[in-house]
């Protein structure tokens, strides 16, 4: 199913001598650079009923129209399902997802993802590319995402994303113990032979995140992160790379660690813990109609929170033993 669009605008005197594709953008920012290039490409942009090159300057005073269409979601089915929505308005959600939840549909997963809850939950969304979605976390990773409700806020949603507005930080718990905080600044790209996994790569992109101790244990430490780019897996492979992989990831967790001495309970924990122990636990962006900036945070999920809590009595208990 798709969605018309009929717009036209004239170029103002301001918008003299730049190029069509500049110009659209600043004439039609509700839709996103992309599409409107593609639109260019395409023809379904005109310039005086002309079709134009992106790159070709204007004049002013032509008349641009789109007559375009939009891909509206009917491919995927709407179930219902709880979402722990920590804010929503007319123009965004803030949820608050799950270990286990799929963000958008994939090979196994084609009715049971987020995706799928966003459209039982608010149909409209499905005029809206992904049913909104602006940004993703893995499966297996807890905590905060923004969903757009509209094309033009996630036209701009993904812009602060792009130009590094949007803020985004992590709670982890690794594995090994770290003496201080730091960047890693090394990009990132599919691995060379298993092509689901992401690594560090010369001629992979730009990906840099920083991270600070919060609590260390006896062979583990409890940090916060902050991204700066957004690459797939980046923190998890960030922390593997510098060899503080993440407590129960099964992609990039490398060999079992243990402590020396580790009581029969925290094994069993850390036996136990069978995902990537990584939380979004605060999110940050500029609202996308007020441009008011707001911020959330939300707890621990109960498994990281049982976590911490062994680490810290087997520390307790290893202090008094000694």
């Amino acid at each position: 199913m798709t969605e018309k669009v009929q717009l036209s605008a004239t170029v103002s005197d301001d918008l003299m001598g730049k190029r069509l594709d500049q110009a659209v953008a600043e004439l039609f920012p509700e839709y996103s650079r992309s599409r409107l290039q593609g639109w260019i490409k395409d023809g379904q942009l005109t310039v005086d009923g002309e079709v134009k090159r992106p790159r070709d300057k204007l004049l002013g005073g032509e008349l641009l129209a789109i007559a375009a269409e939009l891909d509206v979601i009917d491919q995927y089915k709407a179930v219902e399902m709880p979402l722990d929505i920590v804010y929503e308005d007319d123009d965004i959600m803030i949820i608050n997802k799950p270990a286990g939840l799929v963000v958008h549909p994939a090979a196994g997963h084609w009715e049971d993802t987020l995706l799928n809850g966003l459209l039982h939950y608010y149909p409209d969304i499905a005029q809206v590319p992904r049913a909104g979605v602006v940004h993703r976390l893995d499966m297996d990773t807890t905590g905060l995402m923004v969903v757009a409700k509209t094309i033009q806020a996630q036209t701009e949603l993904v812009s602060q994303l792009q130009d590094r507005s949007m803020g985004r930080e992590y709670e982890a718990v690794v594995a090994g113990v770290m003496t201080g905080g730091g960047t890693v600044d090394e990009p990132l790209g599919r691995h060379s032979r298993n092509r689901q996994k992401m690594a560090v790569v010369g001629m992979g992109k730009e990906a840099v995140t920083h991270y600070r101790v919060l609590k260390r244990f006896r062979a583990h430490t409890h940090i916060r992160l902050k991204l700066e780019t957004g690459r797939t897996h980046q923190i998890r492979v960030h922390m593997s790379h510098i060899n503080y992989p993440l407590v129960g990831d099964q992609l990039y967790g490398g060999r079992f660690r243990l402590p020396k001495g580790v009581s029969p309970q925290l094994l069993a924990k850390l036996k136990a813990f069978n995902r990537q122990a990584l939380h979004a636990k605060r999110l940050e962006l500029f609202h996308p109609v007020s441009g008011q900036l707001m911020a959330w945070e939300v707890d621990l999920p109960d498994d990281m929170q049982s976590l911490l809590n062994s680490l810290t009595r087997d520390a307790a208990h290893h202090e008094i033993d000694q």
